[in-house]
């Protein structure tokens, strides 16, 4: 078995960020080779300008486009999430933990349509306080927006450069 290929096809085929314990144990791999292969692909995807890396969140890894071509997969895909929804859920990432009463003081009533939705697609938390709800963003949304960073004031930082 080609290791390289292993933990390449591993990573492509998965829906969700893994783990190097999660690669091993389905690869029969060490530990210790997942990590040597994860780098031999970062290297290999880097030196040859690859659109795709492997990118590292908290203890997981991801294959996915460098930020420098996310326009152009959009033009090949069907967009997930409208642009109303897009601007609800960068409210949300950008000032969360934010009450729900406070977000519609700021965009309007239609986060009252927008908010199920992205809760539904596992983007945002809702968590019932007294007659509102405070909402949050998920692992998924880190995962599916490539962002790397977990302090507030580094998503916050994320989301500053986006725009």
């Amino acid at each position: 078995m080609n290791a390289r290929g292993a933990v390449e096809a591993a990573l492509f085929s998965a829906s969700s960020p893994l783990r190097v314990r999660d690669i091993a144990d389905r690869t029969g791999l060490s530990d210790a080779k997942v990590r040597e292969m994860l780098k031999v692909l970062q290297e290999e995807y880097d030196e040859r300008g690859s659109a795709i890396r492997i990118s590292k969140i908290g203890p997981d890894f991801v294959m996915r486009l460098r930020d420098e071509y996310l326009d152009y997969s959009d033009k090949f895909t069907d967009a997930e999430l409208t642009k109303g929804m897009m601007k609800t859920l960068s409210a949300i990432a950008y000032n969360q933990p934010i009450l729900q009463s406070e977000l519609f003081k700021t965009i309007g009533s239609r986060i009252y349509d927008d908010v199920p939705v992205l809760v539904e697609k596992g983007f945002v938390n809702a968590k019932k306080v007294g007659q509102t709800k405070e909402l949050t963003i998920t692992k998924k949304f880190m995962e599916y927006f490539g962002v790397e960073a977990t302090s507030k004031k580094d998503i916050r930082k994320w989301l500053d450069q986006q725009s």
